[in-house]
């Protein structure tokens, strides 16, 4: 089958739709991009990069260790999107035109894959993240290793039971937070640990929290009639929609912390750029979720909404606090502050 380029960008960039006779005529690397829903792993480049950025602010930033952690933890994520897949659809959630089998390709419940080559999928990419893991911790020690097993216990158990009891809001905090912003930098350093790195990791891992919150807000109704307890289940649609506005706001404030105490210069303020679209995204936020597409929906969102809403959110403040924390490394190289 020959190379589609072209579909590997937009695979990274959005989530197609996809006929079966479209499916079979696609190449291997465009298959696992839309298997692994390629599109959403710019949250986890971001996480990775802002743990790279404070190992490098710190002097201790060896590029071998940061290129493996930013692998393992795109093929981390990429195998918990397939596991999240295998478990729901061998559980039964994805069956009658559940939410996720509308958003996008679910190879298994639309039949584009059999079971054993979906396995192969998931064997090879987990394969990748645990080679890149027990490479890092060859090299950086037995923390690493304590880091990995969190990592891959999360890894393995997010969609069955922790998602089912409330529990995936908060994994989501400590994945893309401690453990992905603060394992990146710890193993970037060569093995150095750092609590304010800790607490700078939490600032960011409130983004895509907030983006699962605006999923989890989508499929409220859905989950709740298969017996599925995210925490909007549980807070019901208001309070989870107010809850999402609340942790963005908390975002600001905690960069302001920071900032107060010294842990990023007053260049992080950057990520108030990001306002206007806080602004926007809080709108569509404090009013209830259509029950169908609004007309001035960009074409094939629906059915994710608050979601689609809240990632582009985050897409933005993430990208600016990133990039406030690398403008602060240079005027700290520089001698500026």
């Amino acid at each position: 089958m020959a190379v589609n380029v072209a579909m590997w960008r937009k695979a990274m960039r959005v989530i197609p739709r996809l006929t079966k006779e479209e499916w079979d005529v696609l190449d291997v690397i465009s298959k696992w991009l839309i298997s692994t829903r390629a599109a959403v792993f710019i949250m986890t480049e971001i996480a990775a990069g802002i743990g790279g950025i404070l190992a490098y602010r710190n002097d201790s930033f060896y590029w071998p260790y940061f290129l493996a952690a930013l692998i393992g933890l795109v093929f981390a994520h990429a195998s918990n999107n397939l596991l999240n897949d295998y478990i729901d659809y061998k559980r039964g959630i994805d069956k009658d035109n559940y939410y996720r089998a509308q958003y996008g390709p679910q190879p298994l419940e639309h039949g584009l894959m059999s079971h054993k080559q979906f396995a192969g999928y998931i064997a090879v990419t987990l394969f990748i993240a645990l080679a890149a893991g027990a490479y890092l911790v060859w090299a950086t020690g037995f923390t690493a290793l304590i880091l990995l097993g969190m990592g891959l216990f999360f890894l393995l158990f997010y969609t069955w039971p922790l998602k089912y009891i409330g529990l995936g809001e908060l994994t989501v905090v400590l994945v893309w937070g401690p453990l992905m912003v603060g394992g990146t930098y710890f193993v970037t350093t060569g093995g150095v640990w750092s609590w304010d790195v800790a607490i700078i990791s939490l600032v960011y891992s409130l983004g895509p929290t907030t983006v699962l919150f605006g999923k989890h807000t989508d499929k409220l109704l859905q989950d709740k009639a298969k017996k599925v307890y995210t925490l909007p289940v549980i807070l019901k649609e208001k309070v989870a929609r107010y809850t999402t506005i609340a942790i963005w706001i908390a975002q600001y404030i905690l960069v302001g912390i920071m900032i107060w105490y010294r842990m990023a210069g007053p260049v992080l303020a950057i990520v108030l750029i990001a306002l206007p679209k806080l602004l926007s995204t809080t709108k569509v936020f404090a009013k209830p979720r259509p029950t169908e597409a609004p007309a001035d929906l960009h074409p094939n969102t629906w059915p994710l909404y608050l979601s689609a809403f809240a990632f582009g959110y985050n897409k933005r403040f993430g990208a600016l606090f990133l990039l406030g924390l690398i403008i602060d490394v240079v005027l700290v190289k520089t001698g500026v502050y």
